[in-house]
């Protein structure tokens, strides 16, 4: 049963074009491999609060033999994250949108639990309204 959740509309501004939203699409290649749902869980929340978002709900799904998917839904949006240690590689989906929120921050946080050696960051404009 889903949550009901007031939502208030907040448009990310960038000059005199405003957005619904910020995603940041990270790769990081060569760090940290925590596989601790638990971890993971206190990891995404707290990148989620140092981004000005408010978490609702987190899930966790460790696969067999390895590897794990975590989400922290947001009442701003969603943050994600999805670890293939056999390949030591963790793609990072940040969605945020209000001018509040701030996903680089989560992002900033993120480099520091996970200490990647290689990153790779795409940023996307979501919801364009001229």
């Amino acid at each position: 049963m889903a949550k009901k959740t007031k939502r208030s509309i907040q448009w990310v501004r960038d000059k005199k074009i405003k957005y619904a939203g910020i995603h940041l699409i990270a790769e990081f290649w060569g760090g940290k491999i925590i596989e601790d749902s638990k971890k993971i869980e206190e990891i995404l929340v707290t990148a989620a609060k140092r981004a000005g978002n408010t978490p609702l709900e987190v899930t966790i799904h460790k696969f067999q033999p390895r590897g794990i998917t975590g989400v922290v839904l947001l009442a701003e949006s969603h943050i994600a994250l999805h670890l293939w240690s056999e390949f030591n590689y963790l793609a990072i989906d940040i969605f945020t949108c209000g001018e509040r929120a701030m996903p680089e921050k989560a992002l900033e946080y993120l480099k520091k639990k996970f200490k990647p050696k290689r990153v790779e960051i795409q940023e996307i404009k979501r919801g364009k309204i001229r």
